[in-house]
């Protein structure tokens, strides 16, 4: 049977274009493999019928909703659709009455707060002025992390109001916890089934080899050979197949005294083909601290040795499962359910009623896998079905502070270094004792890859000023502003409020800040260092201090970037921002809300939030 072709993605068509031909090329060769192989007869039965228009929206913080949206779109066009894919915030260059299928994919961030790039739509669909909605048929992908209070909270707000206006299920809602693969494909191919089912697609091809399952498979058992079957060129390097790299550099940026250790580490990308911009974010995988892990084998009664599956077919040993494919420290839901029902422990059941999130919340504080084991030595898990019950080792993702034209091939990371105590034992930070502790300069093997964050970047013309507030790690993304409007002669002017504990100890890259700020590349340097006095000082307050400065550079069109801390620090700033704006214009709250509306929606007020 011959193969049918198939139009890729990156020839020179439109979406309409290329699911005709799709249609087109899969009827053809169809009748071609049953003998029917009459050219003028296939002309002239040419499909009249238009591909099914299908709208994908996402609300993405940094950059994993958007990127399931595109696949998802992707998927959809090999079947016979004509995507288009838009952020949330976008929904004023849509006519929704001419729509008839949304499909949504929404990260929540904050306290079940929609991502900045789909706040604006939530505004809207929350309103008043919201419209009916009853010709639209939709589905929601929800993505979220369940140590969060409300779990997808943002997906689980839109779900419901579309329905209260109107809105027909394609498909029940899903929700996604940080390991999200199998329930995202799963939820993928069930949409498009349903689609399918109702005949919405121009055609769906027949040859499954033109509608391959859609792959979302990450991890270390994903990776495969530089070179594939057959002497095809290997896969480019990616969440799926990270990159084995070399760091370069590791050392500490604060000063002896410090109650901080705050690393500055240089990671070499040659050989890699791997590219990013200033924004962008740098995926690194760890392995658990080999400490813990013996610790665990030692309170579940194992060696180590014994085997449990990997992949498909595949086995390893229980400990290498917990040092490299299992999140070790955070318990999951399913390991604390499973522990409650075979200890018996009535307190342990009823922190796990919903009502009681908040007490459950309180009580893991500070714990970990290996505290709840050796808690409880009477209940045995046989080493297959504890593997189980914890979540995949997800990746770590780190706001890149390099600039690629001012370091190419490189790309630099900092890193707060996590350790402290509870309950008797020493604690350590996954990823970032792993960075500082076991990778060892040009000799571990680093996987890494980079996300891309459409939604934290620069503006493009170059002699426009910026706004950067941040305390702490997050001034890596604004380092990687600086170095790269310094190497490419941007022009705009540039504002840096940072923010730390100690001016001596803790006021990261100080020689490079004050080097750019004395040649002129960094125009103003405002910081605040809260326990240098007795009242604590944030960035917000030195904000508050320049209200009339920072509004004029607003009103010359300054973009405003915030990195930090979602559940404090970015609102305290975002208050602020709405007081300055506010006092300066002379108006009231109601115009204030509406300025920053419109700033969020000429992408000048971007946020990398955490």
């Amino acid at each position: 049977m011959n193969q049918v072709p198939y139009i890729p993605s990156s020839a020179p068509f439109t979406p309409e274009q290329r699911a005709w031909l799709n249609g087109y090329l899969t009827g053809l060769f169809a009748d071609a493999n049953a003998g029917e192989r009459n050219a003028p007869a296939q002309l002239a039965g040419l499909p009249a019928e238009k591909p099914g228009p299908l709208l994908v929206m996402y609300g993405s913080q940094t950059g994993t909703a958007e990127q399931l949206a595109r696949r998802f779109a992707a998927d959809a066009e090999k079947r016979g659709f004509a995507p288009r894919v838009l952020e949330l915030n976008s929904f004023g260059s849509v006519d929704i009455a001419q729509e008839n299928r949304l499909i949504i994919v929404t990260s929540t961030w904050g306290d079940g707060d929609p991502p900045d790039n789909a706040a604006g739509f939530w505004q809207l669909l929350n309103s008043n002025a919201a419209p009916p909605l009853d010709h639209l048929s939709y589905s929601v992908l929800a993505l979220g992390d369940r140590t969060y209070s409300d779990f997808c909270g943002a997906g689980k707000k839109f779900d419901e109001r579309l329905e209260q206006l109107g809105a027909k299920r394609i498909h029940p809602r899903a929700e996604c916890d940080v390991d999200y693969e199998t329930t995202a494909k799963a939820w993928m191919e069930a949409v498009c089934a349903e689609l399918a089912k109702a005949g919405q697609a121009s055609r769906i091809p027949e040859n499954r080899n033109c509608n391959p399952p859609i792959q979302l498979t990450t991890g270390p058992e994903a990776a495969s050979s530089t070179q594939a079957a057959g002497g095809t060129p290997a896969l480019p390097y990616s969440r799926s197949r990270p990159f084995p790299a070399r760091v370069i550099t590791n050392r500490k940026l604060n000063a002896p005294g410090s109650a901080k250790d705050t690393r500055h580490i240089e990671i070499s990308l040659k050989g890699s083909g791997l590219t990013y911009e200033v924004g962008d974010a740098l995926g690194v995988l760890p392995t658990n601290c080999p400490a813990l892990v013996n610790d665990i084998l030692h309170a579940l009664g194992c060696d180590g040795e014994e085997g449990v599956p990997d992949a498909p077919e595949t086995e390893i040993s229980l400990r290498q499962a917990l040092l490299t494919r299992r999140q070790v420290t955070q318990p999951s839901m399913d390991f604390l359910e499973a522990l409650a029902e075979r200890s018996g422990d009535a307190e342990l059941k009823s922190l796990l009623l919903p009502a009681r999130k908040t007490d459950l919340d309180t009580f893991l504080h500070g714990r970990e896998v290996v505290d709840l084991v050796s808690s409880f030595p009477a209940v045995r898990f046989e080493p297959v079905e504890f593997v189980r019950l914890l979540r995949k080792l997800q990746p770590r993702l780190y706001s890149i502070s390099s600039s690629p034209t001012a370091h190419p091939c490189e790309v630099h990371l900092t890193v707060a270094i996590v350790r402290y105590e509870s309950h008797g034992r020493q604690r350590k930070g996954v990823c970032s004792t792993f960075l500082a502790d076991r990778v060892e300069p040009n000799l571990t093997p680093l996987p890494v890859f980079v996300q891309t964050a459409h939604g934290f970047r620069l503006p493009a013309e170059g002699d426009r000023p910026i706004i950067m507030i941040v305390p702490g790690t997050g001034i890596a993304p604004f380092r990687a502003f600086l170095e790269e409007r310094r190497a490419r002669g941007a022009k705009g002017r540039n504002w840096l409020f940072f923010g730390d504990q100690c001016r001596a100890h803790d006021f990261l890259y100080r020689d490079e800040l004050e080097a750019m700020h004395a040649e002129g590349s960094l125009t103003r340097l405002d910081t605040a260092f809260s326990r240098d006095q007795a009242e604590k000082i944030y960035v917000q307050h030195r904000m508050l201090e320049h209200a009339r400065e920072l509004w004029e550079w607003l009103e010359e069109g300054a973009h405003v970037y915030v990195c930090g801390d979602a559940r404090r620090m970015a609102k305290d700033v975002d208050a602020a921002l709405h007081e300055i704006i506010q006092r300066a214009s002379g108006n009231d709250g109601a115009h204030a809300d509406e300025y920053v509306r419109q700033l969020k929606t000429e992408r000048r007020y971007q946020r990398d939030v955490y």
